[in-house]
């Protein structure tokens, strides 16, 4: 699917194919993509890396465009079960027109960093603080997930709490690694800023976006460090939590038991309390009855006494 726009008022706004500026090529089918290849003379490879979730970030510079290969965070589903994936994305620059191509549909131009567009050099540098500021609010949900998964790993002894909490701390990995592979874009940019026809401005804001990567990754890279260091601690309380269950139902077992064995031993002779002119007496069955209630009333008290 292919939509067009333009630059006007210093807003993006989508447009006819006559007037359009930057052309977004949403999933391009086979006809989209041999126009791409054949008519605009993109790389075959560098427009399926900008397909691929796996590329990496990178900068490079063709005869009659230059290509940017950039990370971004892929919009998360409750159907991906704690799982934060990546997805690439590609931009084409002409001299007077980009083409941006993404392997599904993104609310790429959305928020207030879209205000006040200048060129499209500012749209270009806006694209990848966006990816930066996308990648920002993941973490804040993703460490917010994980103050909650903790919280539940600490009372109960399912392992699909655990589960859940190596899920997002493989997430955070690959985030790390796709923001520092965005930072080796952003200084290529920083030293290719002449040759890509950046302004001042476009510069200034180029030292802004590098230290917002910079943060970015380093809060990844926190979030990661606390993860991986608190999942044995956490697997150990999961394994607590079972230890203390299996000792209170040991201490059951024994106060059954017990009573079970005085019982046992003494109830093949002993008669019973019942109306039978030959038994003169039934002190036995109550001092068996006695004897088995009191070795219960023992364990509960033993149990007390040493703090079990």
């Amino acid at each position: 699917m292919l939509k067009h726009y333009k630059i006007a008022d210093g807003k993006l706004l989508e447009c006819g194919p006559d007037n359009g500026q930057v052309l977004y090529y949403i999933s391009p089918d086979e006809a989209e993509r041999r126009h791409l290849v054949d008519d605009r003379k993109l790389d075959e490879h560098t427009l399926n890396s900008a397909l691929d979730p796996d590329e990496v970030s990178r900068l490079e510079f063709e005869p009659e465009h230059v290509a940017v290969i950039f990370k971004r965070p892929k919009n998360y589903s409750s159907e991906d079960n704690f799982q934060f994936k990546v997805c690439s994305t590609g931009l084409f620059i002409f001299k007077d027109q980009i083409i941006l191509v993404t392997a599904e549909e993104a609310p790429l131009f959305e928020g207030r960093q879209f205000q006040r567009i200048t060129g499209l050099r500012d749209l270009i540098l806006r694209l990848i603080y966006r990816s930066v500021f996308h990648f920002i609010e993941h973490l804040r949900v993703i460490n917010m997930i994980s103050a909650s998964l903790e919280q539940q790993i600490n009372t109960s002894m399912e392992n699909k709490h655990l589960l859940n909490m190596f899920t997002l701390e493989k997430s955070l990995v690959y985030y790390l690694n796709a923001i520092n592979s965005n930072g080796s874009v952003i200084d290529r940019l920083k030293t290719s800023a002449v040759k890509l026809g950046f302004l001042p401005e476009n510069i200034e804001f180029l030292d802004d976006l590098i230290i917002e990567n910079t943060q970015c990754a380093r809060q990844a890279e926190i979030y990661s460090s606390v993860l991986a260091g608190l999942m044995d601690a956490r697997a150990s309380v999961v394994a607590n939590n079972l230890n203390l269950l299996i000792k209170t139902l040991t201490i059951i077992t024994i106060a059954i038991m017990l009573p079970t064995l005085v019982v046992s031993i003494f109830s093949m002779n002993l008669n019973l309390p019942l109306p039978r002119p030959e038994v003169e007496t039934h002190w036995p069955f109550w001092t068996v009855l006695a004897l088995a209630i009191g070795s219960s009333i023992g364990v509960y008290w033993w149990v007390k006494f040493k703090k079990i």
